[in-house]
């Protein structure tokens, strides 16, 4: 009897998600755009010299859109509030190189991995070698994005940290000598510090982890499934390599199969 009881409760939850799901996806076609919860975040995420929004990211996000039949949005978000922008409907996702930890994966629904990355330190060029492993740099203070994986990194080492509202904010900390260092995500430091950037006096020298990208929707939404579909569909067509390509991440690419 108990295992018939649980039974019904399973499926009646199951019902449930499936609902909202089709009401999730109802309600983005129905509207007619796709709201897309980001930040200034390259190479995934940043503007170009019109201001429009460009990056791995954008661009696919911008082709899922015209797949499911609608326009995309975006809106910039402060990074620590991005599960009350989705639940409270000002976005409809969130796509934004957003690394999928157990916390996300338990207040979203996720989808596939789509890209590699790791969180890195940034230091000022001329004090690189100075700090060579995890223990050498218990002293710093490290200017990290509210709410992102480099913070998480950070508390779990309990180092000391000054939050900021996005990961370029953490360049600008140490650029400017604010903060010691900064965590943020490799894909990033590979676009923005070093030879031919805006930060040339600033490197990155070692990983704290290793991660994987996802992209989030409310909890229950069916766009996620949608999403899986359409990364197979893009990644066998040859789009996902193009943008890859594109924005200098084909090395972190990972096939949809």
């Amino acid at each position: 009897m108990k295992k018939l009881i649980s039974l019904a409760l399973a499926l009646i939850m199951l019902l449930g998600m499936a609902a909202l799901g089709e009401a999730d996806m109802e309600y983005v076609v129905k509207k007619g755009t796709l709201v897309v919860g980001i930040t200034d975040f390259a190479p995934m995420d940043y503007r170009d010299e019109n201001g429009e929004w460009i990056g791995f990211d954008a661009d696919l996000a911008r082709a899922f859109a015209e797949y499911l039949g609608v326009k995309v949005e975006f809106i910039e978000i402060e990074w620590d509030n991005k599960v009350l922008e989705l639940d409270g409907k000002t976005i409809d996702c969130v796509w934004n190189g957003m690394t999928l930890t157990d916390e996300v994966m338990s207040a979203m629904e996720t989808s596939n991995a789509y890209m590699n990355n790791a969180q890195v330190v940034i230091l000022p060029l001329s004090k690189i070698e100075q700090y060579a492993d995890v223990e050498s740099l218990s002293a710093l203070t490290f200017a990290v994005e509210a709410g992102s994986a480099g913070e998480k990194e950070i508390d779990a080492l309990g180092y000391g940290k000054t939050t900021v509202s996005s990961q370029a904010d953490a360049l600008l900390e140490v650029a400017a000598g604010t903060s010691d260092a900064a965590v943020i995500d490799a894909l990033m430091a590979g676009a923005m510090v070093g030879e031919g950037t805006s930060y040339a006096n600033l490197g990155y020298s070692f990983g704290l982890n290793s991660e994987v990208y996802g992209v989030g929707f409310r909890k229950g939404s069916d766009l996620a499934g949608m999403l899986n579909f359409y990364l197979q569909r893009a990644y066998a067509q040859g789009l996902l390599a193009e943008l890859a390509e594109k924005y200098g991440v084909q090395a972190a690419l990972i096939a949809q199969e």
